[in-house]
């Protein structure tokens, strides 16, 4: 019996409609269906008197969710796809990714067009488009004290009421520098129209083996964004006495201490999308991020009486 897995936003009305609807429909048709909220994939956040939220990546993925799964179906926003993609990123499972939520930047079709877009990967009709991931790891005294797996980006940064923050960043090999900033942020490909975009950095096509690091508000005209080899590891250490908070995809995160280091490196995990077209990147940042519409066409000269 062939098998697919459902992931969906439990807090949105629509999303578990569908769900239950798919369900019925699917199993009636000889599948094997498991059901998962994105919940297992929302890591939540340590707090200081309980610093530890560390589960490995490999043991989120939801009862059912195996490398003998076909594939799966997201029913959410952008927020559960990249939840999504930590529960079975370990695993290869795709993922057909279908907008229930708002602007849905990472979503492949929207509610209305799941019937279609179901029938077109059942017969087959589909590619698949792998997407970086990152390994983002907290290390303590020596020891691994949280890790996450990242689609988007992770961000470290200060907390309130806080000073600017100093932060010594090493790439690869290279020498150490400072940054002084409010935060940084390290993004993928897929991250770069995500938070990195807002705070300056470029957008980078997918398929382009890279990394960036985006300083936050610098204090200082010669830092700028960076991008570099997503097979360096990056390490950041932060050169100051106050408590951090890191974030990573906006819904997983750890407090940083003084003698913490960050650790990011390219994951050997991939997000595995199913495209019902070629994908078209320039399309989408068209269409949802006004990029590269024509200007406005300039009044003609009219004379004067």
């Amino acid at each position: 019996m062939p098998k697919l897995g459902i992931i969906y936003n439990d807090i949105k009305p629509a999303a578990c409609r569908i769900a239950t609807e798919l369900q019925d429909k699917l199993t009636a048709s000889g599948w094997e269906v498991c059901m998962a909220t994105g919940l297992s994939g929302i890591l939540g956040y340590s707090r200081p008197d309980s610093p530890v939220c560390h589960t490995p990546p490999d043991k989120l993925a939801p009862p059912g969710f195996d490398d003998q799964m076909a594939f799966a179906i997201v029913l959410g926003g952008d927020g559960t796809v990249l939840a999504g993609f930590r529960q079975v990123a370990p695993y290869g499972i795709p993922l057909l990714t279908v907008n229930t939520g708002h602007m849905g930047f990472l979503t492949e079709a929207y509610a209305n067009e799941l019937p279609l877009a179901l029938e077109q990967v059942m017969a087959g009709e589909y590619e698949i488009e792998e997407r970086t991931m990152l390994s983002v790891q907290v290390i303590r005294n020596g020891s691994l004290w949280w890790e996450a797996l990242c689609l988007n980006e992770m961000v470290i940064h200060r907390e309130p009421l806080t000073c600017m923050c100093h932060f010594e960043v090493t790439v690869g090999r290279h020498a150490p520098v400072d940054i002084a900033a409010d935060g940084i942020i390290v993004s993928t490909p897929t991250g770069s129209t995500a938070y990195s975009l807002s705070a300056g950095g470029p957008v980078v096509t997918p398929g382009v083996p890279v990394l960036q690091l985006v300083p936050i508000c610098p204090h200082s005209l010669a830092s700028r964004a960076l991008v570099f080899s997503d097979t360096e590891v990056l390490k950041i250490f932060p050169a100051t006495p106050n408590q951090l908070v890191m974030v990573v995809d906006g819904n997983a995160g750890c407090y940083v201490l003084p003698d913490d280091q960050v650790q990011m490196a390219r994951s050997h995990y991939s997000a595995r999308f199913i495209r019902l077209q070629p994908p078209e990147f320039f399309r989408i940042l068209r269409e949802k991020l006004g990029w590269g519409l024509a200007h406005i066409a300039k009044p003609t000269s009219v004379e004067l009486p």
